[in-house]
């Protein structure tokens, strides 16, 4: 048997990426190429770069349009590799790729796989009310997140975390189940359990239009889609005839509501929905074309100390 060290490939983008190439150097391997995207100079760019990692550690990078065309497969055919590892990399590798590692290829998913496979599992758990989500490590098949589960791991959710806090914990999960669970992937000890698929759940790819607020629905279901794209995310929003207002932050105190509403209800400094189920939100940043506001600019935006939504 060779003594080289395991050659992987690895295919990722922003702080899983990040996180999870470096835990794959710690542990030895050989990163002969890594896959990732070119930034989209019209997204919000708040994570780390892991192309900028790879130059950090001469390891050659590439950020094709698409993974699958027949120079990219066989650039990668060329490396040899043993495994492939995938960290939150946004496109589907397609069977040529799947086939190409010797040991196996594996991804990274942001959720308690069978439950939440697809797109932005971090967002949809939060505005499903799920009080716990994790991190999932398993074998990449043609259909998404499907193949058999390596590991898990948990993180809570808290009735105040917003994406962006859930995400943070995700990838600090994520580097430790790495640590644990890929020496056993290296030593051919690791075992697959078959996901239940019937038994899980599948959701879509979100889009900033998905942000809008629906203000017929309990306080708990309006402040889990707001905390669910808070800001780095676009934020949920409402239409009114002062202009498009952003609510891009709530905080849950389960307080009853003066009277039901659906209101939005000044007390000093501090706005507040009345929802129509009696409950009471605070509303902890609001703004309009870029400006917060404080109570003195709604009131010159939207007019009224007291503001009916939607009915």
């Amino acid at each position: 048997m060779s003594d080289r060290p395991q050659r992987c490939v690895v295919f990722g983008y922003g702080d899983m990426g990040v996180r999870g190439l470096n835990a794959l150097l710690s542990l030895g391997l050989e990163v002969a190429l890594v896959i990732t995207h070119a930034d989209d100079p019209g997204e919000a760019l708040w994570y780390d770069s892991l192309q900028e990692l790879a130059g950090w550690a001469a390891i050659p990078c590439i950020t094709p349009e698409d993974p699958n065309t027949p120079a990219v497969v066989e650039q990668i055919r060329v490396c040899a590799p043993d495994w492939a590892f995938s960290f939150y990399y946004r496109q589907m590798l397609g069977a040529e790729l799947l086939a190409i590692p010797g040991r196996g290829a594996y991804n990274l998913h942001g959720s308690l796989l069978p439950r939440y496979r697809g797109r932005a599992p971090t967002n949809w758990a939060l505005i499903q009310g799920e009080v716990q989500t994790g991190v999932s490590l398993h074998r990449m098949v043609l259909q998404p997140d499907a193949g058999g589960l390596v590991a898990s791991a948990v993180c809570p959710i808290l009735p105040n975390d917003t994406a962006l806090a859930v995400f943070r914990k995700q990838v600090c999960a994520a580097e430790a189940l790495l640590l644990q669970f890929v020496p056993d992937l290296l030593a051919g000890r690791h075992r697959e359990t078959p996901l239940d698929l019937a038994g899980g759940s599948y959701f879509g790819r979100r889009r900033p239009q998905d942000g809008r607020i629906d203000w017929s629905r309990p306080a708990r279901v309006i402040h889990n889609l707001i905390r669910a794209v808070a800001p780095p995310f676009p934020g949920a929003f409402s239409d009114l005839p002062g202009g498009r207002l952003m609510v891009l932050g709530s905080h849950w105190t389960d307080t009853a509501a003066e009277r039901p509403g659906p209101r939005l209800v000044w007390d000093g400094d501090s706005c507040w929905l009345d929802a129509v189920d009696g409950r009471r939100l605070r509303l902890t940043r609001l703004a309009c074309d870029g400006e917060v506001l404080d109570r003195g600019r709604f009131e010159r935006r939207f007019g009224a100390d007291c503001l009916a939504l939607g009915t």
